[in-house]
């Protein structure tokens, strides 16, 4: 498990935890809408319109700069197409119809620092779970240079609405933290994300946008064991 900095005198230079400097490997194209947030949407996020109706499925589609307070000066970007696709991940002994939330679709992101530095994921999603304008969702890595394969990874999203900023939160950096989960030598281990698990939206999206249309969660067609 890579471990992230954590506290307020410690810069997190990338947001999936320190990595050397030096050259990164060719990476898939994940650059962001050049637009000012809360301005006309991209193809990619205009779906459904900033103020759309809900749709027979929850998602989440855009792409954004954010503004995050421990890396002003560092280019941070997400990517997300994500669509609930209810009971299609089947969980033996557990659900075995799969769960409400289960959803299909890619999560990318990318920071470059001010050294020129860029770290990026990419990671397929397997939960989603909205609220109105609000979504949270994971997703999990099989293209990293600076995360582990198979690590899970939270974001949350809220749709601006009367002329406020769109906002997303991730579960890597000064979160989702155990302190008596330590490493060997005493630091805090940075824990895997659970399925659809991620902190409240707290940075701002400064350029690009992202659109929530929302859904219902369905009921399971049978119902639990009884234990």
């Amino acid at each position: 498990m890579r471990n992230t900095a954590i506290g307020a005198t410690a810069v997190i230079a990338v947001l999936a935890g320190p990595v050397a400097a030096g050259p990164a490997p060719a990476a898939p194209a994940t650059s962001a809408a050049e637009k000012p947030a809360g301005a006309e949407r991209t193809e990619t996020g205009m779906k459904h319109g900033k103020h759309g109706k809900p749709g027979k499925a929850a998602s989440v589609h855009g792409k954004g700069r954010i503004a995050y307070i421990e890396s002003l000066d560092h280019d941070i970007r997400f990517s997300v197409d994500a669509e609930q696709k209810p009971f299609t991940r089947p969980l033996p002994g557990a659900a075995p119809d799969g769960l409400a939330t289960d959803a299909e679709g890619i999560l990318k992101f990318s920071h470059t620092t001010p050294n020129g530095f860029r770290g990026w994921a990419e990671a397929k999603v397997d939960c989603l779970v909205t609220s109105g304008r609000t979504a949270t969702l994971t997703a999990v890595v099989n293209k990293s240079n600076v995360e582990e394969t198979g690590t899970r990874l939270g974001i949350s999203v809220q749709q601006g609405t009367d002329g406020e900023p769109d906002r997303l939160g991730f579960s890597w950096g000064v979160v989702n933290i155990d302190p008596a989960n330590l490493d060997e030598e005493g630091r805090p281990n940075r824990l895997q994300a659970g399925s659809c698990m991620a902190p409240a939206p707290f940075t701002i999206v400064t350029k690009g946008g992202f659109d929530v249309v929302h859904a219902e969660i369905r009921k399971t067609p049978t119902a639990a064991p009884v234990r």
